[in-house]
C-alpha cells in the first residue's frame, strides 16, 4: 500500500470513529441526518468527506454535504467556494475545512492547497485548519477559526458580529487583513 492510500486509510478511520455515538438516542444509530423542525436549531448530523477530487470538495462544503470536508490533494476552483448548511459535531454546531492527512497519533503526514477567488463561510463554527487557502474569505457567519493554516489572502466579515467572534488559533496566519466589509 502507497503512502497516499495508507494516510488517506488512516485520516478516514479517525474522523469516522470521532464521528461515533454521542448519547443523543438517534434510533437509526448510522449517524444519518436528523431533523429535529426546531427553528435556529441545525438540522444535521454527519460524518467526514475524504475527497481528491473538485467536485466531491465542493459537494462535502455544500449544505446537503458533510461536517468534515478533507482534501487528499492540492485542489483549484476557478469560481467562488460556498461553505453552508448547519452541521453537528459533539453536540454543537460545527463545519471543518481539513487541507491534511495525518498518521494514526494525528500528526500531519501531509499539508495541501486550496485555491479559489473566494471561500464564502455561511455555516456557524466552521474551521479552516491545515494547508494553505489562496484567496479570500467571506464569512456570513459566527465562529470562524484559522488553526495550524494559512489564509493567503485576505478575510472579510459581512459584520461586526462575526468579527467577534473570530479566531486566529496556533499557527493560524493570515497573509491580508481581517475586516468588516
Amino acid at each position: 500500500m502507497n503512502k497516499l492510500s495508507l494516510s488517506a486509510a488512516v485520516l478516514a478511520l479517525f474522523l469516522v470513529s470521532g464521528c461515533g455515538n454521542d448519547g443523543s438516542g438517534n434510533p437509526s444509530g448510522n449517524g444519518a441526518a436528523v431533523n429535529t423542525n426546531n427553528a435556529g436549531e441545525p438540522d444535521a448530523v454527519a460524518t467526514a468527506s475524504i475527497v481528491d477530487n473538485e467536485a466531491a470538495f465542493r459537494n462535502a462544503l455544500s449544505k446537503d454535504g458533510t461536517w468534515i470536508a478533507a482534501a487528499l490533494r492540492n485542489l483549484n476552483f476557478g469560481e467562488e467556494l460556498i461553505v453552508d448548511g448547519q452541521f453537528v459535531h459533539n453536540g454543537e454546531p460545527a463545519r471543518k475545512i481539513a487541507l491534511y492527512t495525518q498518521d494514526e497519533d494525528q500528526d500531519i503526514t501531509d499539508s495541501f492547497s486550496l485555491t479559489a477567488p473566494k471561500l464564502i463561510v455561511k455555516s456557524e463554527n466552521t474551521r479552516l485548519e491545515g494547508g494553505i487557502f489562496i484567496g479570500d474569505v467571506y464569512v456570513e457567519a459566527d465562529g470562524f477559526t484559522v488553526v495550524s493554516a494559512t489564509v493567503r489572502g485576505n478575510i472579510f466579515f459581512a459584520d461586526k458580529q462575526y468579527l467577534s467572534t473570530f479566531h486566529l488559533g496556533d499557527q493560524g496566519i493570515v497573509s491580508g487583513s481581517a475586516k468588516v466589509k
